[in-house]
């Protein structure tokens, strides 16, 4: 059992009301921005634009966003220079907390997401104390309701994945990030509705919450997700179903 295959679900279904104010395109057209930086405009060779253009279309961002976007990074157009930063910390119960961050002034994020852990319960980290508790993997949940297990465990194993988990209400399949597409694209050419893929950063292992302190989790989850610079955010934590909804 992992909260991690709940938050992605939670995330998935929040998705459609944060498009509507705006903020998870803006975030998206940070990643394509410095995905095209880095690796250039052309999505064929460029396997992180790709994902970041799927990642848009997901959400049914405007194509002429994604296309301003490729452009600022390329300098075709001008734009903000992000930094790209990973930030650590705990959150209630010790849990450990990762997030991906794009940022134009360090100090700015750094003082903004040490008040969100302060208020949430937790604190802040120094570089590497919890990383080292996650591993970067291509992670897909599929719900129960919408495939037979035995299918999906054949098909996700013989396209390459490395695992396949059994939760409580879903399926997770695992694969080393090289892999990820290849298994996703097995399971969409299969027909295979997925609630969340994603090249994520796994935990190792998960504490149980219950009661106040799950209630400051999420809390915390949601507070870190909403910021302006923060891209992703992991964590370790396990909570009831219930009170993810």
């Amino acid at each position: 059992m992992s909260g991690h295959s709940k938050w992605a679900t939670t995330k998935r279904k929040k998705g459609a009301i944060d498009a509507k104010r705006g903020k998870i395109f803006t975030k998206i057209s940070k990643e394509i921005t410095v995905a095209s930086k880095i690796g250039g405009g052309d999505p064929d060779g460029n396997p992180r634009l790709r994902l970041a253009i799927i990642k848009a279309k997901e959400v049914n961002m405007p194509a002429d966003n994604v296309k301003k976007a490729i452009q600022r990074g390329t300098g075709e157009l001008p734009g903000m220079s992000y930094e790209e930063t990973i930030y650590e910390g705990y959150g209630p119960g010790g849990v450990a907390v990762l997030m991906d961050c794009l940022t134009d002034n360090k100090n700015r994020s750094v003082a903004e997401l040490r008040h969100i852990f302060s208020k949430g319960g937790g604190n802040m980290g120094e570089a590497g104390c919890v990383s080292w508790m996650f591993n970067k993997k291509g992670y897909i949940v599929v719900d129960k309701a919408k495939v037979d297990e035995d299918r999906l465990m054949s098909l996700a194993l013989e396209a390459g994945a490395e695992d396949f988990k059994n939760d409580e209400s879903s399926y997770e399949v695992i694969t080393e990030p090289s892999d990820f597409e290849t298994v996703k694209q097995a399971l969409t050419d299969a027909g295979i509705e997925m609630d969340s893929a994603e090249l994520s950063m796994v935990p190792q292992n998960y504490i149980a919450l219950e009661g106040k302190e799950a209630e400051q989790m999420v809390r915390l989850m949601e507070a870190l997700e909403d910021h302006d610079d923060v891209q992703n955010v992991y964590a370790n934590f396990d909570v009831p179903e219930e009170m993810m909804e």
